[in-house]
């Protein structure tokens, strides 16, 4: 049988015109709206916070290519020889996100500041290297979130970077009128070597902050590279991978890891005398995905670069370069960069 409504005897004394009753009604809708609007701004709040981690993934994905793309990485030196440089670089990046995230024009501008010296030396009767890059940095990204304007600004130190690299084949160790004889003599030379980069937590870093300069964190570069010079050409290739630690003091506590990226680049130079040359340069990167509290996130590096650089002497021990770098990301997401360089440097 169908069921009958019977209405209860309180049912049955209510004055649907009594003001209290209507004042008592009136205060369970409110309610019930407030926490409606409670559940939409902790749903705001919580995207908000994802998008944001998403372009953090972005923005602290390893520069290898921008990096490394610097020719006479293995190239033969003097040894007992000290080369100092300081340069200035211009960047602007375009940022694709999910289009679920609802974030549009992305960019970034950066200004770099930065210092690297080099040390070559003899070890087991070799010619080896140590550099320090130094660098401090002023950022500026802009965006839409859900059509309403966002803005970060950072300024401050980044991660100081320690390279080691020793040539293991040809490039004997010699030293001065031993070095220019060699080098005047030697139309083809070819040199292979290993190299260490270290990518120190000194940076800014700020853990309540997702952008920063710095990343917490080391970064271990271990590469192999070969040198081919054949009368005023030269080639140089590397292959490298990009191994992190862990940030266990991320955004308010939370832990990133990073798998490995794996990275190659070559460089084809032409010197058309000593101190004056021409650089092309090309490079590829995959992998690097990151993982926070054990939860895979969808930002796997997938990129091209390529670079061209011009360098011209100003007297015999000083001299001047440029250098133009893009970067363009293969996935559906990601970076895409170009940077302007002017560097001096000296060697005694």
């Amino acid at each position: 049988m169908p069921r009958i409504f019977r209405p209860s005897q309180e049912h049955n004394r209510t004055n649907y015109c009594d003001p209290s009753y209507l004042e008592k009604m009136l205060k369970i809708g409110q309610q019930k709206r407030s926490r409606f609007f409670i559940c939409q701004f902790r749903f705001v709040k919580k995207f908000s916070r994802c998008c944001f981690l998403v372009l953090f993934f972005f923005l602290v994905a390893s520069t290898c290519l921008a990096e490394e793309l610097e020719p006479r990485l293995w190239a033969h030196l003097p040894i007992n020889t000290n080369f100092i440089g300081s340069g200035y670089a211009y960047t602007e990046a375009d940022i694709d996100f999910d289009p679920v995230l609802k974030i549009e024009n992305a960019q970034m501008e950066m200004h770099t500041w930065a210092a690297r010296y080099i040390r070559s030396f003899a070890l087991f009767d070799k010619t080896a290297r140590i550099g320090l890059l130094q660098a401090y940095q002023d950022g500026h990204w802009t965006g839409l979130l859900d059509g309403t304007a966002k803005t970060v600004n950072r300024s401050g130190w980044t991660d100081t970077i320690l390279r080691f690299a020793i040539n293991l084949y040809g490039s004997p160790p010699l030293q001065g009128e031993q070095y220019i004889t060699y080098q005047a003599a030697k139309r083809v030379e070819t040199s292979a070597g290993v190299g260490l980069s270290v990518q120190l937590p000194t940076g800014n870093y700020m853990d309540d902050k997702l952008i920063n300069l710095g990343t917490n964190r080391f970064t271990l570069r271990p590469q192999f590279g070969i040198s081919h010079k054949t009368g005023k050409w030269l080639m140089e290739t590397t292959g490298l991978v990009a191994l992190y630690t862990d940030n266990n003091e991320f955004f308010n506590g939370n832990t990133l890891e990073q798998n490995p990226l794996y990275v190659i680049y070559g460089h084809l130079i032409y010197t058309f005398r000593p101190g004056l040359w021409a650089s092309a340069s090309a490079g590829y990167d995959y992998g690097g995905r990151s993982t926070v509290n054990g939860a895979k996130k969808d930002d796997l590096k997938q990129d091209l670069a390529w670079a061209f650089g011009f360098g011209f002497p100003i007297n015999r021990q000083w001299g001047v370069k440029a250098k133009y770098i893009s970067t363009r990301t293969q996935e559906s997401t990601g970076v895409d960069s170009d940077t302007f360089t002017i560097v001096i440097s000296t060697f005694w």
